[in-house]
């Protein structure tokens, strides 16, 4: 029970530290910032879908499962910013709806969104092993 409770703390302060970063790469106005807004922000964008999943899919069998559906959902959406029908405009056209959705198509994100994955593989891996832990 007590790592279970360790676990959910950790996944919190997990998504969190995910977001800050998220938000500073996206915003980030220094040296390389195309790279950082346009990029490297997508990578935690994944490591954040991987945790917030995380959160309601905790088994053993889960992280490897969490990791590929949020790459395959996150390509989906990825495609979709080639569809421009007037629902998914109005979406795109409110800052939490450009956030989710993005607003331009491209190939780049999709590396960023293979790496996010493992990162977010390699996090919950280890937020696993703390639900596993056994008592010493």
């Amino acid at each position: 029970m007590l790592q279970n409770r360790n676990q959910a703390i950790l996944i919190i302060l997990s998504l969190l530290i995910v977001v800050v970063m998220g938000f500073l790469f996206k915003y980030y106005p220094g040296p390389a910032h195309q790279w950082f807004n346009n990029y490297g922000s997508s990578i935690f964008y994944e490591i954040f879908w991987c945790l917030l999943a995380f959160w309601f899919f905790r088994t053993r069998k889960a992280v490897q499962l969490i990791t590929v559906w949020v790459l395959i959902i996150t390509c989906i959406i990825e495609f979709l910013q080639l569809w421009h029908p007037p629902l998914l405009e109005e979406i795109r056209a409110t800052l939490i709806g450009k956030w989710l959705l993005g607003s331009t198509f491209s190939w780049w994100d999709f590396p960023h969104y293979v790496l996010g994955c493992i990162l977010g593989w390699l996090w919950l891996r280890q937020l696993q092993k703390i639900g596993y832990a056994k008592k010493s």
